[in-house]
């Protein structure tokens, strides 16, 4: 949440752009990640792909990082150092790339014929209205925008996706999903971390919840993030605290555009080490 003067120490996007625009402004900046202030990822444990990820707020592009891809096949790992897969990796530096991601959002016109209530001019007319339609629909809309850029990538390049990551490791099985994961959990360790996330589409989520997994990854600390922007047929485990950062600079803004709204906010993405990540394919159709 947001401060402003006159609306309390808690205002949100919504409210804070409803206000400006009853005092004639047409854009407001904020120095805030406007995907994180859905207001009801405060009340309910839905995590996006942003959740599994760590956050860095950085001042502006480019940002430089440490970047260790491995040299070579990945093999299993020994039982000395030598022998695991991470003492090949090969360190350098990298920089990564900031941009925009945004939504555009038709805005509701007056009702048509007499008007019971006072909306003569339609959503701008009703500011209480406004707030709740930024808050709770234009936002969750960015968030959408938000899983699929971290995981397919941006269209200007900037963020390669989590899922066309070079070096990021793949694995199919003909086990069932339950075993699948817990496989594949294994292998994303052999690199040396620790399995803390899965990526997965609502049909394989509420799969998960019907066999009794989800409680179970989550004694083991890992998070599952649902996402209508994962395939089906696939999902995305991996060390996500480890492997990539999510990069905040602040820059944000909501903006009127005729009869349209637009929510926009800068974000990059570190990927530090790709083969802390992997896809698994499981079932009958990919042994």
């Amino acid at each position: 949440m947001l401060t402003t003067p006159g609306l309390g120490t808690e205002a949100t996007p919504g409210e804070l752009f409803s206000s400006a625009v009853a005092e004639g402004a047409t854009s407001v900046p904020f120095r805030s990640h406007l995907p994180a202030a859905f207001p009801l990822f405060a009340t309910r444990p839905r995590y996006t792909v942003r959740h599994l990820l760590r956050t860095a707020d950085v001042a502006d592009e480019p940002y430089t990082f440490v970047y260790e891809p491995p040299a070579g096949e990945l093999g299993a790992a020994g039982t000395s150092y030598a022998a695991t897969p991470e003492a090949a990796f090969a360190p350098r530096l990298a920089q990564a790339r900031l941009t925009d991601l945004s939504v555009t959002m038709p805005l509701p016109g007056p009702l048509p014929g007499p008007l019971p209530g006072p909306l003569p001019g339609g959503l701008l007319d009703n500011p209480a209205l406004l707030a709740h339609y930024i808050d709770f629909r234009v936002l969750v809309r960015l968030s959408v925008v938000e899983n699929e850029s971290l995981l397919h990538g941006t269209a200007d390049g900037a963020i390669t996706g989590l899922l066309a990551q070079p070096g990021i490791r793949h694995t199919s099985t003909d086990q069932s999903l339950e075993e699948a994961v817990t496989g594949a959990a294994a292998l994303v360790e052999e690199t040396g971390g620790s399995c803390d996330g899965i990526v997965a589409h609502p049909a394989v989520y509420w799969e998960l919840v019907r066999l009794g997994a989800l409680s179970r990854l989550a004694t083991a600390g890992i998070k599952v993030s649902r996402t209508r922007m994962m395939p089906r047929d696939r999902l995305l485990l991996g060390d996500f605290s480890a492997a990539a950062t999510l990069l905040i600079p602040g820059v944000a803004d909501i903006t009127l555009d005729g009869a349209m709204v637009r929510a926009t906010t800068r974000v990059g993405l570190a990927v530090r080490l790709p083969q802390h990540l992997m896809t698994l394919s499981w079932g009958s159709d990919h042994g």
